[in-house]
């Protein structure tokens, strides 16, 4: 079967449908690419054919993008020469849709040819916008719901099949800017309005306006390929173009600090391709394409943001047992993080019980949704309707009798074992025993917390991040007596509500923050040192982290790192090893510095919580050191501290699958994405030389640095992280 089939209208108008076989969205394969030239080259050859339409026969969408693999086939097939490999390949992408640009015209004179349209019927993505772009002219059906757009920076690459150049030639560097570099998307009408499509018209017409188009005997020279064409706003020596660029240099840098190397390549690509006749320009594009593609960051980021996270979404590591969705979900606790769940349960479409201790509590927990509403009418991202709907599936009560029903009950109350387990007993003693009970804690122990429940089989942990409704990664844990259809329960939900899920096993911290404190921990310790709050933060940035450890306490709450460091304490007795951080975290907290929360932390505030600085009484208690640390020094300590926490997690079976340690790392707190997570930074910079590197930093900083017995025996033997523990994500 193929994935592309045509049909030959008898008033000469051939409608291409392309139907990926057993997929819900189309997705571009190699064959995909031979087949779609066939058609082409058979529409073109044909008398009787005097136009094209290029659609899609899945219902509301015309593509998701393209099949990765693709690019991982083409270097492998190339042997010795992979990059080669690579440029070929990619450059006979280029043809493929150059063809389909100029359709038969007269090289030289640009006569002939016939008009070829995209009908979207909604979604087009990567290279499902890629295509339209090399057609004479775009139809978009009004589906509010579609995304049109390029997403692929957001995967550590950017578009390779001609879409870079086409857009910024079509709308100029400006309006392409955040398309390209942003991965921004938009509705078929903003998309018209930005200027990437050229019609949006009722669904049931697509078909028939791109029809009446092409038998318009339209005008579909390209204006890059047409006599006079200039670039709108101006080519790079242009005086308008010029700063164009100068400002785009330098928004990348400032939002990437250089720790991507994909937007400097397609900013490359765009600036030199602007200088030079349009097939040349698709050559430099396919040449800094090959580039990043060659990088190993692009091929962790792809890994880690398309592959691993799609297998884990799909139920990589779920336990055989029978369909286990949400019909009706209890909330136990009615404050920011039990709002959250019932907000986004209720948005998938499960009928939410949302319980606090007194009916004002919950009715705010329940305002929130509202609130949340309103916030999206005001954008035009929601209705009057919609809200009522949502807000419909949330009942608000002190009455646990309104449990009855539920097949998953989330607790979010007080991170107090005592309260917990109250709450817990009364919850448990109101629904039948297919009920399946999860914690939402984010620090105690999952297998004490289920001595409360007489089913600790049917107990488990779900650990959502906040804010619950932007955050993607949800961490579930297994407790010691967590059986199969307790976890299905969990990964079936996360499902429902759109999220990441990872799966780990019971310990303290669990994953995401074991790794996340000792982050936090070691920009204090340094703190203390005397080194630089600005020289610790920045170095967290250009590593591409969202913010520096000093800007995340900040944003978390020192009072909040204050009471895990002593709960930490009193339970490690004299193997707590942060004493050094606590004196400083005490030392804050003791002059009513809390965080942004209270307009006062490691950083000063002004009235409306905006940050105006390093707080200088830092300086004044722990004085500059004179010799500031090496930059890449402080990055290895920050990037180190929380990798070895990754290592023994999987070392001591709290993980399971490094596909989840990755992901989740790069979901729960944003760690250097272009690294592909903590296992993919290892391999990126091999784990001999991560050996090395530990050793040097355990002898002069201590033994937090201390090489894991699993990563010496790797370095020892050159293995790297996904070589030997990469089954199941060459299974999946």
């Amino acid at each position: 079967m193929t994935d592309f089939t045509m049909i030959k209208g008898t008033d000469g108008v051939a409608i291409i449908t392309w139907d990926t076989v057993g997929k819900s969205m189309n997705v571009m394969n190699q064959q995909g690419f031979l087949d779609l030239e066939a058609l082409i080259d058979d529409a073109l050859a044909d008398e009787t054919v005097k136009g094209v339409i290029l659609t899609s026969g899945k219902e509301g969408s015309f593509a998701g993008g393209m099949d990765l693999n693709i690019l991982a086939r083409m270097r492998e097939d190339a042997g010795d020469n992979p990059a080669k490999g690579l440029f070929d390949g990619v450059m006979g992408m280029h043809a493929i849709l150059r063809k389909i640009e100029r359709a038969g015209m007269d090289p030289k004179t640009n006569k002939g040819g016939k008009p070829i349209a995209a009908a979207l019927p909604g979604t087009a993505l990567g290279i499902g916008l890629e295509i339209p772009l090399a057609c004479h002219r775009i139809f978009a059906a009004d589906n509010p719901k579609a995304r049109i757009g390029l997403p692929e920076i957001m995967l550590g690459i950017f578009p390779g099949a001609g879409g870079t150049t086409r857009l910024v030639r079509k709308l100029g560097v400006m309006a392409a800017a955040p398309l390209l570099l942003e991965g921004k998307l938009n509705d078929p009408r903003k998309a018209k309005s930005a200027g990437v499509v050229d019609e949006v018209v009722p669904a049931d017409q697509l078909i028939e306006k791109a029809r009446e188009w092409v038998l318009s005997n339209p005008d579909i020279v390209k204006p890059w390929d047409d006599k006079g064409y200039k670039m709108p706003g101006g080519a790079p020596y242009h005086p308008a173009g010029f700063m164009t660029f100068v400002g785009a240099n330098a928004m990348v840098n400032g939002k990437t600090q250089g720790a991507f190397p994909a937007a400097k390549a397609l900013l490359s690509a765009v600036y030199e391709g602007a200088l030079v006749p349009f097939d040349t320009a698709l050559r430099i594009e396919a040449r800094w394409f090959t580039h990043v593609l060659m990088d190993p960051s692009s091929s962790a980021m792809i890994r880690s943001l398309f592959i691993n996270k799609e297998a884990l979404e799909k139920g990589a590591n779920r336990p055989d047992a029978p369909d286990q969705r949400v019909k009706k979900l209890g909330v136990l606790g009615a404050g920011m993080m039990g709002a959250g769940i019932a907000l986004v349960s209720a948005q998938a479409g499960i009928e939410v019980v949302l319980i606090d201790q007194k009916q004002e509590a919950a009715d705010k927990g329940r305002a929130y949704s509202a609130n949340f509403m309103d916030a999206g009418i005001k954008r035009g991202k929601a209705t009057e309707a919609k809200k009522a709907e949502l807000l419909a599936r949330i009942t608000a009560t002190t009455d646990y009798a309104a449990l009855k029903g539920c097949d998953l009950i989330i607790e979010a109350v007080f991170e107090d074992p005592g309260v917990k387990a109250g709450v817990t007993k009364q919850a448990l003693a109101e629904v039948g025993e297919d009920c399946i009970f999860a914690t939402n804690t984010s620090t105690l122990p999952i297998s004490d917390l289920a001595q409360a429940s007489d089913r600790p089989a049917d107990f488990i942990g779900i650990h959502f991040f906040s804010p619950v409704e932007k955050m993607l990664l949800v961490e579930i844990i297994k407790g010691q007596k967590t059986g199969p259809r307790a976890v299905a329960k969990a990964l079936d939900y996360v499902r429902q509500i759109r999220k990441t899920p990872i799966v780990v096993n019971d310990a303290r911290f669990f994953y995401a923050n074991r790794c996340i404190i000792p982050y936090i921990n070691e920009g204090i310790r340094m703190v203390a040192e005397g080194v630089a709050p600005a020289l610790i933060d920045n170095a967290a940035r250009q590593l591409g982290f969202p913010v520096g450890p000093l800007q995340l306490v900040d944003e978390t709450s020192i009072d909040l790192g204050a009471k895990i460091a002593r709960a930490t304490k009193a339970a490690m007795g004299d193997d707590y090893p942060d004493g050094a951080v606590d004196e400083v975290i005490f030392w804050m907290e003791g002059e009513g510095r809390l965080g942004r929360k209270s307009n006062a932390g490691f950083f000063d505030y002004d009235d409306k919580g905006k940050r105006q600085g390093y707080w200088p009484g830092l300086a004044a208690k722990y004085p500059r050191a004179a010799q500031q640390p090496d930059l890449t020094l402080v990055q290895h300590r920050l990037m180190f501290v929380q990798v070895l926490e990754a290592v023994r997690a999987l070392e001591e079976g709290v993980l399971e699958d490094i596909r989840e340690g990755d992901v989740g790392a790069i979901l729960g707190w944003g760690f250097a994405p272009w690294s592909g997570g903590p296992f993919g930074w290892l391999d990126i910079i091999g784990t001999p030389y991560a050996a090395e590197r530990c050793d040097a930093l355990a002898e002069k900083f201590g033994p937090r640095f201390a090489t894991p017995a699993l990563l010496r025996e790797m370095a020892d033997k050159g293995q790297g992280f996904y070589t030997r523990f990469g089954q199941a994500a060459e299974a999946a």
